[in-house]
This record gives C-alpha cells, structure tokens and sequence, in this order.
C-alpha cells in the first residue's frame, strides 16, 4: 500500500498536469476572465520615452470605454457575420489579383480592397481644423483614404453620428482640392477620384466599401491635431457630403493603410506606426505614430505587399505551436502569407494548416465539452459551464526570421468561447493570403516600419 506521502506526490503531481501548473505550454485561467467587464477600467497605457512621437487612448467602439458607448452592441453572431464577410471579400479580391496577374484570363477587379466598414471595431479622438475639433474616428489597416461626415449634407444622406458633422466654414486653415491640381491627379490615379466637383473646381472623391456602404464629396486638406502640440499641416482626408454608412456614432476613418493617402505615408519622415488592440473592451489602447527606428523588445518579420493591392502589409507563417508541441507543417502550408488587418476578427488560416490547429487545440482541450457548431464560420466552441477555471493551451505563431508571438490567454485565443482561428478554404499551391485577425493581435504592439520593411510584435505592450 502506498504510503500517504507518496499519495500525496502523486495526486499533486497529477493537479499540477491537469490544471497547467508546473508547465508553462498551458494556462489556468477562471472562468471569470471569459466574461466581459461592464465599466471602463479607466488605465492608461505609458509608452517608453523616444519610442513614438505621439501615442493616442484606443479603445473598442462598442466597449465602455469608447467616447459615446453603443446602445447597440452587436452580437456574437452579428460579429462573427460581419468578420465573414471581410475575410471572404479580402481574400476572393486577392485570388483574382492572382488569376489576372498571369495574363492568360480577363477578371474584372475594383479599384480597390474596399472593406466591411461595420467590421471595424476600434477608435480614436482625433482634431481636424482650426480651431481644432475633436473627432472620433475608427481606424483601418484595410483604408488608405482618411474622410469624415462633413456639412452640408442634405437630410438622410449622412449616418448619424456622436458630434455635429465637421463644418469646413469654421476652420481658417482647410482648403478644397483644386481639380486641376497634382494632388487631385494623385488621387485619380490610385483609384479614389470621381474627377471633378462644384462646378468642376474641386477635386471629388469617392469610396464605396464592399458592404455597400459609401462616401464622396471633396477632396480637402486642414490642420490634423493628434495631441497638444503635435499637428500635421495639410493633411489630406475626404469631406464627405453623402455618406451611407453604417452606423456606430463615430464620425469618420483614420487610414492606416500603406498607400500615399493613409495617415502613416503623410507623416513621412520614415517613422513608423504602430498599435496595440487591448485584451478586453473594459481597457484601453493605444495608437502610436511616428515611432522612431528603436525596435527594442520587438519580434520583427519582413513585411510583404499584396501583388496589385497595396494597402495592406503581410506577414508569413513559417510553424505553429500548440501547448508547447510545434505542428507538422510543410511551407506550403503557409503559402501566400498573411494579412496583418486591425479590421477581422478571426484568423484565416489556408485550409492545410487550419485542420492541423484545430485538431492539436482540441486535443488539448478534450477535457471541455465542445458545443454543436453555432454557425457555419466556427466550429470550434465550448460550453465551460460548471468550471470554476479552465486550462488553455498557449498557441505561438512563428514568422520568417524566427520571431516568435505566444498570443494572449485567453482573449487573443478564444473569443466567446470559440477558437478565434477559421478556415481561410485556402489550399496549398492557392498563391494568396489568409488573414492575422485583430483577436490574436491583442495585448501586442503592431508595428509597421516602411522605411525597413518589418513588421514587428512586442509583446504585453498594452
């Protein structure tokens, strides 16, 4: 018969294995980390001094923090919809830039990627004119063009909003793109020009998103103000004056895409932009522009570029840990890359590296009734009903040139109870990209660094 001091090894051993103690590939988390705060934490993140030459609160549209809280926060099914619906556009558009790209077949492809507008689910306050007006403004990695909902707009022509729309009249320093102008030309070469407006004297602009939401009006320029003391004279954005938008009572877009008309290209400078998506919607972010060239505590990759759709930034996948065993994938797996998008949810991974996750993180999970799938975009959910903690397997992405993230747990892993991975229906050979979601980006500083071409991941940044 055992003695009872071995019996008590032995059980304790046996907790330690089952609840990931003692084995830092697993995390006990309580059950209580999976529900939603209800009140703004109210903490802000300090960046390191030098490291940004502004950092701006960022915080979820819908969550508590956010300026003007929703009254109409969408559900899980509305999320995971509208998620869908980006990652299918994103990566349909970038096949068909494959297809075309060979010359032998004829693909009728927009200007542009466009996007879910009503996917995205981050802000910021921004100040257009002068005097500066704050604006509230949600941020795309997927836009290039910066706009806001601007006066006149006739009656039921523009989204309802948190503020008054901008009014150009009362700002000394904004100014319409004359049509003539290079500027305007600029425009109309990347795609965004209608040509010209009022008479033929203003440069137009005009947006229409994937979701058939759309915005044109002027082409203008006024002082931007991200933070006292730090301004950028004749930023460029649309004035729009017949927006149909969907609505979230923000009262415009940042783009942070990397074409000559998102925010990142007009601060020039070879500075960088970054930011960090926190883990929950009860916290803050944050927003950093003009990040200088010290990438200290940065996992930096080679950023790639979409062929024909420059906006975007990728990334690619090279292996994948679950629980501290790494997957057996071939490269081809992984072929097309990633892109790195602030505005889907989900990670689309290509089909081959998919079923290998899923079937890894299921094992390791088995100790958890799964759920009958809740829709036909995710399929693996769990009811963690009766559990005072759950222990979740740590999942690590690795990336060319060896950098390493282990994503946040729980909330960069599973979001509702649900892996926050799904299947990009990408097979090998397929050159293009699946999607690095903003699920598993949360708690990292993304960095986008042009002047060098890395994207970087710092971890626990916010």
């Amino acid at each position: 018969m055992a003695s009872p001091l071995l019996l008590c090894i032995v059980l304790c051993s046996y907790y330690s294995i089952a609840h990931g103690r003692g084995n830092d590939s697993f995390v006990t988390m309580p059950t209580s980390a999976f529900e939603p705060e209800q009140v703004c934490s109210g903490e802000r993140v300090t960046l390191e001094q030098n490291h940004c030459a502004v950092s701006l609160p960022l915080v979820h549209r819908h969550g508590p923090c956010a300026p003007s809280p929703s009254t109409d926060k969408p559900s899980f099914s509305d999320t995971l919809r509208r998620s869908r619906a980006r990652v299918n556009h994103i990566t349909a558009r970038v096949a068909a830039r494959s297809v075309g790209s060979h010359g032998d077949e004829t693909v009728g492809i927009p200007a542009h990627l466009g996007s879910y507008v009503d996917s995205l689910e981050y802000v910021v306050t921004v100040s257009f004119g002068t005097p500066a007006v704050p604006r509230v403004v949600i941020i795309d990695t997927g836009s290039d063009l910066s706009w806001l909902q601007c006066k006149p707009c006739a009656s039921g022509e523009c989204s309802l909003q948190k503020d008054p729309l901008f009014d150009p009249t009362n700002s000394s320093t904004y100014a319409s793109i004359p049509c003539a102008s290079d500027a305007c030309k600029k425009l109309e070469a990347d795609a965004y020009s209608i040509g010209c407006a009022k008479g033929g004297k203003q440069c137009g602009f005009n947006i229409m998103y994937a979701d058939f939401t759309m915005t044109d009006g002027v082409y203008s320029k006024d002082k931007l103000t991200l933070a006292p003391g730090v301004t950028v004279n004749n930023f460029y954005f649309g004035c729009g004056h017949d927006e149909r938008t969907a609505g979230g009572l923000y009262d415009g877009l940042l783009g942070l895409g990397l074409m000559s008309e998102s925010l990142a290209v007009q601060l020039g400078g070879g500075g960088a932009t970054s930011y960090c998506l926190p883990a929950v919607s009860s916290k803050a972010g944050f927003l950093a522009l003009g990040a200088g060239k010290n990438t200290d505590g940065f996992q930096l990759t080679p950023m790639g570029r979409v062929p024909g759709e420059p906006t975007f930034a990728t990334v690619t996948l090279t292996g994948i840990s679950v629980g501290g065993k790494k997957l057996s994938l071939l490269p081809s797996a992984f072929e097309g890359g990633m892109i790195v998008d602030s505005g889907s949810a989900l990670t689309a991974l290509q089909t081959t590296a998919y079923k290998a996750l899923r079937s890894a993180f299921r094992e390791a999970m088995a100790a958890y009734p799964r759920l009958p799938n809740p829709n036909h975009y995710v399929d693996t959910c769990y009811n963690f009903t009766g559990h005072k903690n759950v222990v979740v397997p740590k999942i690590a992405l690795t990336f060319t040139g060896g950098a390493t993230i282990n994503l946040d747990v729980p909330n960069g892993i599973l979001v509702d109870d649900c892996l926050a991975f799904v299947d990009s229906g990408l097979l090998p050979g397929h050159s293009t990209a699946g999607i690095l979601g903003n699920v598993n980006q949360r708690t990292f500083e993304v960095l986008f660094d042009t002047s060098s071409n890395k994207v970087g991941f710092r971890g626990n940044a916010c």
